[in-house]
Formats: C-alpha cells, structure tokens, sequence
C-alpha cells in the first residue's frame, strides 16, 4: 500500500482538533478563575481595625481569603503603654468596624474612638455574648496583704488604684482570649459582626469561623496534655495577665510582681513575691518581654527559683492568622519547660 502523506497543515488540524476538549476544560477553568477573581473585586471587604495582636489574629483568620484587617498596637508594643500614631489615627477613621478589648485593656483608644472611629461599628470583644470575665484580681500575691510596713502598704495602695483605674475601675480581668473558651466566643461575635456589614462574604465568614472553632478545640486539648504533668507547681508572673489560662487549666499562679505594668510595685509587695517564693521552694518566676526584667531579678534574688519568659499579649511574634496558636502554645511550652525542672 502506497505511504500516505499528510500535509503540515491537516496534521495540524488535526492535533488542535484533538486537544480541543483539553483546552476547551482550560479555558473553562481559567475563566472561571477570573469570573471569581472579579466577583471579589467587584465585592470589595469592610475596611476592618484591630486594636491588639491576639484578637487581630482571629480576626484575620475569619477574614482569610476575603481582605485582611489592620493592626494598631504593632510590633512588641504593649497597649497598657501604647501613644497613638498617625497612621492609626487615619486607620480609625476609614474603619467601618473596629474591634478591641475594651477601655480596660486598649486605655489609650477610648478617645479617638469617640472622634476618629464614630463613623465605624465600635466592637468590643469583652462583652462578647459567651465570654467569661474573670474580677480583677488586687493583691499581688493573690492573697490579703500583711501590715507590714505602713509605708510600703500605702505605696502599693496607691499603685493598685492606678491599676484599677487603667483596668476597667479594676472590676474585670481583661486577658479573656487566653481561655479558648472565649476565642471561640470573640470568633462568633467576629463573624457575626462581619457577616452583618458584608453579606456578600457571608458564607466565607462562616467557613472560616467553623475551621478556627475546630482549631481552637484542637489547641485546646494540646495545651491540657502539655501543661497536665506540671499543673501543680507554682510560679510567679510579671503582671496578672494569666487569670484565664489559670482558670481553665488548673496550673498554679502564685502571684503577680505588678498588678498592672503601667504602675511600678512599691517595696512591701516586692518584699512579699520575694517571701511567697521562698515559702514556695524551687519555682519559676516569668518575665514578659515587652518589659524591663529588673523587678524580675530582685524578687529573684537570694532564692532557688528559675525565670523564664511569657508573652500573653504576642509582643514577639509576627501578626496574623496563626498567631493566636503560637502565642497559646508558647505560654504552655514555656510554663512546661521551666517547670519541669523543678524537683
């Protein structure tokens, strides 16, 4: 049989004749893509603030794929010392929902947020429906204070006005995200509040919300396996920032250097966190971060105990999503390994 010969041409033909369904499904696919690409540009997100890092993570994470909210306290600055930027203050005032603590935790806002942000939907996530609050606790070993020095007692009676004046008149314990019981509360009030401002994104919201639930839940079990073996061994911290965490899984906060980092504590309480570790033997005495360790190593001074370091409101970490899982592990990493070196 004579060969055939077939012309570039129809050889051609013949090949996109036969690739024609594969590019047809590619062309569907890519059109497709830009169809979404352009409902989403077409359905532009809120323009979302955040006051502080933990709470902005789980915003973040509700956000995720739909915009991204911007942060007020950056970086390792702590709200209770916190001076307002320029940038902030154009923030605020573009903000269609704003979401913070509360004036016992972000202080430094109550103000712009009645002048800058009176356009936006002021969200604050204490009194999220579910959220458990805790009383301010006053005395810094947790316990009533000695006479002691009369002094030194009116000092630190004084500093502790302070504090309570800076925490909400000193009746709720503002450090509520560190119980994944309330995240998980501030995460439906979160959707609830974005859902209603954006319906378009409704749905988003909602998925995200329940893939953080299940997050959150699995957070929560890691951390009671983690701190499970050392639960029972007291330790010191800088500021009563762990009332919550103390709260749900059992470990034994002793005391407090200061009531509140904005307020230095007077002698007699120093004298007292020095007597409690004493009493206690062989602890851990944490410092944060944001914060000079000075006091940290005065109470230290003369006694057994080990330091280590926690960050209860993410000083040190990077903005975002997962934030909120980092900063929960690393208190129960850090808890874990400092205390269990203690006999």
């Amino acid at each position: 049989m004579p060969h055939r010969v077939v012309s570039p041409r129809l050889m051609s033909l013949r090949l996109m004749s036969s690739r024609a369904p594969l590019i047809l499904a590619a062309t569907a696919f890519l059109a497709a893509g830009t169809a979404h690409a352009q409902t989403s540009n077409n359905a532009p997100s809120p323009d979302v603030v955040v006051s502080i890092k933990p709470i902005h993570s789980l915003v973040a994470a509700i956000m995720a794929g739909v915009g991204a909210p911007k942060l007020i306290v950056e970086g390792a600055a702590s709200p209770h010392t916190y001076n307002m930027k320029p940038s902030n203050a154009a923030a605020l005032q573009n903000a269609k929902i704003v979401f913070w603590m509360g004036e016992g935790m972000e202080h430094f806002l109550e103000k712009p947020l009645e002048t800058l942000g009176s356009k936006a939907t002021v969200v604050a996530l204490e009194d999220a429906p579910g959220v458990e609050k805790l009383p301010q606790r006053e005395g810094g070993p947790f316990e009533p204070h000695d006479d002691g020095d009369e002094a030194d007692a009116g000092h630190d009676h004084d500093a502790a006005a302070e504090a309570s004046h800076a925490h909400d008149d000193g009746e709720f314990d503002m450090h509520s995200w560190l119980d994944p019981r309330n995240a998980k509360a501030m995460a439906a009030e979160i959707e609830t509040t974005l859902a209603k401002a954006d319906p378009e994104h409704a749905a988003a919201y909602r998925t995200n919300r329940e893939t953080l639930d299940a997050r959150i839940d699995a957070l929560d079990r890691a951390i009671a396996a983690t701190v499970a073996p050392i639960k029972d061994r007291p330790f010191v911290v800088f500021h009563d920032a762990y009332q919550y965490f103390e709260h749900r899984y059992g470990v034994s906060v002793a005391g407090s250097i200061t009531v509140s980092p904005e307020t230095a504590p007077g002698a007699q309480r120093l004298k007292e966190i020095h007597a409690k570790i004493e009493k206690l033997g062989a602890t851990c005495v944490f410092a944060e971060p944001q914060f000079e360790p000075k006091l940290v190593n005065v109470v230290l001074e003369g006694t057994s105990a080990k330091s280590g370091t926690l960050d209860p409101e993410a000083g040190t970490l990077t903005a975002g999503p997962d934030l909120y899982f980092q900063l929960m592990n690393g208190i129960a990493q850090s808890l874990a390994s400092c205390l269990s070196q203690q006999g």
